[in-house]
């Protein structure tokens, strides 16, 4: 692992959980992401998020890149889908702040804050993006003040969309039908919510209007309170999780997902892994949030101390993007020139885990790899349940001729069969970039 100091030994035995189910971590681990925005589509989770840049010191923020995921466990990184240079009108080189994205009418909208220049938009005729800027402008600018922060968009029953947000009182418009203008006056929420922050998260759910956001400060929880209206008022009913100084910061997105409710945040646990001095660099994580029947929410206890199941097993035979994973700390994705991403920044004994492989009651006979190598190369060890587990299979990774020239490599497989959880255990001649993974297969 690169640079672990004494304690981030001992948090990452802790955070090691997440591969056996035991604790929930830090859900992306190759690049440092924040503000998590999930929604559903097409039964699939599309994760939305910040970017904190590996160097970051304090916020900086370029770009937002993208997540998905069916079993909630295992997550594949399709990277970046917009930037602060796809608004023309936007002249800074920071501040691509908490972005939220809708669907509605077979289009998709990206509210997206420039810090110090309002909330613009972006659309896109699907979820990947290319998100393109239709207005050439913001949707809103207060320019008397930088409050303009953190948009959240809801559609309620009627049809009505309203996009809310702010730091540190919260504001709200009611959005036209076609998702990129408003009706009436922004208005400032009367008696905003206790303890309220900044970060709103709006929904509805059996009649009920919730606002979740990041709570108090510092350090930030996650508050929320309900309503019987859209537009208001609210009653604070208490925290989802409750202020810690394991966080410092926070910002909610929760989803309803093949019948399970999960609130997702963030924290600073990857960075700890190599410094615990502060520095904004943030990881996302999620958890299982339950209702009571009057339906207020059931308190959440930390990430790592909560549990989270894998809600249906991963398919081995097909293509698998190398980028998907449930742990893979200390790697790195990259981006091909013709699209596409890859693994890079492959030490010697680093690993990538997927969690809840089913093989089938046959089991696996072959396994394939497109990999690019430019010296000596090294070893996948394909290995079961940990990284000390049973080995199924080794592929040699030979020499390609370049780290952009990719080739397929393949081993034969031996004793899979059933579910587990499965690991890539690579090895080779100390030194990072051994080699490059782009996609891998079993037969």
């Amino acid at each position: 692992m690169k640079n672990l100091n004494f304690w981030g030994v001992l948090l990452l035995l802790a955070m090691t959980a997440v591969t056996s189910g035991v604790a929930q971590n830090p859900i992306i681990q190759t690049k440092y992401t924040a503000d998590p925005a999930p929604m559903v589509y097409n039964d699939t989770v599309f994760l939305y998020t910040t970017h904190d840049e590996d160097d970051a010191e304090g916020f900086k923020m370029l770009d937002w890149l993208l997540y998905t995921s069916t079993d909630m466990v295992n997550w594949t990184d399709h990277g970046a889908v917009a930037s602060l240079k796809s608004f023309d009108w936007v002249k800074r080189d920071n501040g691509a702040w908490a972005e939220q994205v809708i669907e509605r009418n077979g289009k998709f909208y990206m509210y997206c804050p420039i810090h110090g220049n309002g909330i613009g938009v972006l659309v896109s005729d699907s979820p990947y993006g290319p998100f393109k800027d239709p207005l050439n402008k913001p949707l809103v600018w207060q320019k008397e003040h930088w409050y303009d922060i953190d948009p959240t968009v809801f559609i309620d029953d009627d049809g009505q969309a309203y996009m809310y947000w702010g730091n540190p009182n919260v504001y709200y418009v009611k959005l036209n039908e076609d998702m990129i203008s408003y009706s009436g006056e922004i208005v400032q929420v009367e008696n905003k919510p206790e303890h309220y922050q900044e970060g709103p998260w709006v929904y509805k759910r059996n009649g009920h209007y919730y606002m979740a956001f990041a709570s108090t400060c510092c350090p930030e929880g996650i508050g929320y309170a309900m309503s019987e209206k859209a537009t208001g008022p609210w009653s604070t009913k208490g925290y989802i999780m409750r202020p810690t100084e394991r966080s410092r910061g926070n910002h909610p997105g929760i989803i309803d997902y093949k019948g399970s409710s999960y609130v997702f945040g963030l924290n600073y646990d990857l960075l700890h892994l190599e410094t615990l001095d502060h520095k904004e660099r943030r990881s996302t994580s999620v958890a299982k949030m339950h209702y009571n029947p009057d339906g207020t929410i059931q308190e959440v206890p930390y990430w790592q101390e909560t549990k989270l199941e894998q809600i249906e097993n991963f398919n081995p035979y097909r293509r698998v993007e190398a980028e998907t994973m449930a742990w893979g700390y200390g790697l790195k994705t990259g981006n091909h020139e013709n699209g596409g991403l890859y693994i890079t920044d492959i030490d010697n004994n680093e690993y990538l885990c997927v969690r809840g492989v089913d093989f089938g009651k046959k089991g696996a006979k072959k396994f394939s790899v497109s990999a690019a190598c430019v010296e000596k190369g090294g070893m996948i060890e394909i290995r079961l349940d940990s990284t000390e587990g049973p080995v199924i299979g080794s592929v040699s990774i030979s020499p390609t001729g370049g780290l952009d020239i990719y080739k397929q490599m393949s081993c034969r497989i031996k004793n899979a069969k059933g579910v587990h959880d499965l690991y890539f255990c690579f090895k080779g001649e100390k030194g990072n970039k051994l080699f490059n993974l782009d996609y891998w297969e079993f037969e």
